[in-house]
């Protein structure tokens, strides 16, 4: 486990990396319809962030990046097909992470937070609309918001 995540146990710490492919699933599956270009996009996205955006991340995601592809695919395939069912079980487990990203340092719990909701916009948007982006279903919006998350605040000059 990574020195900045020293606060969780193991099994928190996976949760946080399991939470990856739960927000892939969970947007590319709203409308109900995982596309293959939507898992692509976070795949790619996952391989941008082991190198671009907050340094605090980066070896998070260089972890979350080991053999991501075939993780979304496990994680797809042990859920439900049915998209109420499969939405409403991938929302409890991505729950869990109100009672996991208070624990860490607050800037750290901050940038992890807004690397889900980023990620689940960007998944949002990979189909549909011209060329294939930026059209985003009803359906993928209200899961691209992340509801059953609690937003992490954090201000820099309280530190």
């Amino acid at each position: 486990m990574l020195g900045e995540f020293n606060a969780l146990n193991e099994r928190e710490y996976e949760i946080l990396k399991d939470a990856v492919c739960w927000v892939t699933v969970l947007v590319a599956g709203a409308d109900g319809l995982i596309e293959k270009k939507e898992l692509d996009w976070a795949n790619k996205i996952t391989g941008i962030r082991t190198y671009s955006g907050p340094k605090t991340l980066q070896e998070f995601y260089k972890e979350v990046d080991t053999n991501f592809a075939e993780k979304i695919e496990s994680c797809i395939n042990f859920l439900p097909s049915n998209t109420e069912s499969r939405n409403k079980e991938l929302s409890e487990k991505l729950s869990e992470l109100n009672e996991i990203l208070p624990k860490l340092p607050p800037k750290l719990g901050f940038e992890l937070y807004n690397s889900y909701t980023r990620l689940a916009e960007q998944v949002a948007k990979a189909s549909g609309g011209v060329l294939g982006f930026f059209s985003v279903s009803g359906e993928e919006k209200q899961a691209m918001e992340l509801h059953m998350l609690n937003p992490i605040e954090y201000n820099e000059e309280e530190e």
